[in-house]
């Protein structure tokens, strides 16, 4: 690897400045450069510029690929946008953080995995919750099998009155979806890697837009919204089956009328014990007793988009496989996209390969 990595941002609004941008920065100290921005909106690439003394911005995300030294990508546009940059990216032979969800169907991430197989170069889905201290802890401790035969999970991602009120979530043109891709797709990848990425089988889903149909006469912490220009769902639940027998089941929503403001959980249920995250805590018996059990040594102080970054560089720079690979948000898509087609025709869907 080059003294220098130097590194492009397509996309440099709110994931690109709250994670991306300041992520690269902190690796600074190990050669990386943040050389270009690149944004439809000039305004939003000369902020995110001046903000962490990037010295080019593009509104053409072309130009930015064109740029002789470039070694990697983030792109942290829209969902919907994501297959076409992910995939120029990786055709101009750089290396590419995508942000999530990846994209919005199974013939996309084929694209975008012939698209890497070809280029040569390594790809990840920035799936920042995986690299969080607790799922770190709780993944370590679950790796030798101390649940049992995992045969139940329950994911939770769920807001009270926490709807994003701006186009690139409301609109499917843009984002695919509503919660169901937007943070439904963080507690599914999570849950589901924590219970050992078995393959699934089969999906059941339903979708809502009840409470999103009420607009402005609702409250909402992030705004305002007019119920007549959004076409995403505010509420979904759902069921996966896999091939070992486990069942997982989904629930996410920005608006739901429930007491917590947050709710951000994944428990399993396993034949020798429980485990729950963020709080690290097992649920377990001995002798015919039963014990809570809680890892008391978990780093909460990790930043997990620097983590995520931090794990993508090393790889690359290590010659390491990717720290969330393709052939795993694969199946990640699919049971979203299965979820969704089930709700449109409420009938049970079977994945494929």
């Amino acid at each position: 690897m080059a003294k220098s990595f130097k590194v492009g941002i397509i996309g440099s609004g709110g994931i690109a400045r709250g994670a991306h941008l300041p992520g690269w920065a902190a690796l600074a100290d190990q050669g990386v450069e943040i050389v270009a921005v690149a944004d439809i909106s000039k305004e939003t690439a000369e902020k995110a510029a001046a903000e962490f003394r990037v010295p080019e911005v593009h509104t053409d995300y072309r130009k930015l690929l064109a740029r002789k030294e470039l070694d990697a990508v983030s792109v942290c546009t829209p969902a919907a946008l994501h297959r076409e940059h992910a995939v120029a990216a990786l055709v101009r032979g750089v290396h590419v953080l995508c942000e999530k969800p990846l994209c919005l169907s199974g013939a996309e991430c084929a694209a975008i995995a012939a698209a890497a197989k070809q280029s040569g170069k390594l790809f990840m889905t920035a799936q920042h919750q995986r690299f969080t201290g607790e799922a770190q802890a709780l993944h370590r401790y679950l790796s030798d099998g101390s649940l049992g035969d995992i045969y139940y999970v329950h994911a939770r991602a769920l807001r009270r009155r926490t709807l994003p009120a701006v186009p690139t979530f409301m609109f499917k043109r843009l984002s695919g979806g509503g919660p169901l891709l937007d943070i439904g797709v963080h507690i599914l990848d999570l849950a589901w890697w924590l219970m050992g990425k078995p393959r699934p089988v089969t999906v059941s889903g339903v979708t809502h837009d009840k409470m999103i149909r009420k607009g402005g006469r609702i409250y909402n912490s992030w705004g305002e919204w007019d119920p007549k220009k959004t076409d995403v769902e505010d509420f979904a639940c759902g069921l996966v089956r896999f091939e070992t027998g486990a069942v997982l089941y989904l629930e996410s929503s920005f608006i739901l009328n429930m007491k917590e403001r947050s709710v951000f959980t994944a428990t399993l249920h396993g034949t020798e014990a429980g485990a729950s995250w963020p709080d690290c805590e097992i649920f377990g018996e001995k002798h015919k007793l039963v014990t809570d059990t809680k890892i008391t040594n978990v780093n909460t102080k990790v930043n997990a988009h620097h983590a995520e970054v931090a794990a993508f560089f090393e790889a690359i720079r290590d010659g390491k496989k990717s720290p969330v690979p393709l052939a795993e948000t694969k199946w990640v898509i699919a049971m979203l996209e299965g979820l969704y087609h089930s709700a449109e025709t409420g009938a049970e869907i079977r994945l494929k390969a």
